[in-house]
C-alpha cells in the first residue's frame, strides 16, 4: 500500500475493488461492515481500501457511535472530474487537428 501516495486518488482508483467502493459511496455514506455486505471481500479487507482511498483525499469518515461512517470527498472527486475533463478536451482538440491537417492534405 506505500505505493500510493497521499492525494493521488487516480492511483488509488487503479484498483478495482477501490472502484466499486466508490461506487458504493456514491449512492450514500456507509460503514465498514456495510460496504464488506456488498462486496465479496472481508470487512479487514474493505478497512485496507478504504485507508488507501482515504489517504488519496476521496473519502472521509466520521465516527457513529463504535462504527466509522464513509463518505466520498465531494471536492476530491470534482478535481478528478476536472482533470478528466481536461484530457478530454485535449484529446477533442488534438483529433480535430488531425482530421483538418488530413482534409488539407487530400484537398490542397
Amino acid at each position: 500500500m506505500d505505493t500510493y501516495r497521499a492525494g493521488d486518488g487516480w492511483a488509488a482508483l487503479g484498483d478495482a475493488t477501490r472502484r466499486a467502493i466508490v461506487a458504493s459511496l456514491a449512492e450514500g455514506p456507509l460503514a465498514v461492515s456495510e460496504l464488506a455486505g456488498l462486496l465479496p471481500i472481508s470487512r479487514p479487507a474493505v478497512s485496507q481500501h478504504l485507508k488507501v482511498l482515504k489517504d488519496a483525499g476521496l473519502v472521509s469518515e466520521r465516527a457513529a457511535g463504535t462504527r466509522r461512517i464513509y463518505r466520498l470527498n465531494p471536492e476530491a472527486v470534482a478535481a478528478l472530474r476536472d482533470q478528466l475533463d481536461t484530457f478530454w478536451s485535449r484529446a477533442l482538440t488534438t483529433y480535430a487537428d488531425v482530421v483538418e491537417q488530413s482534409t488539407e492534405e487530400e484537398n490542397p
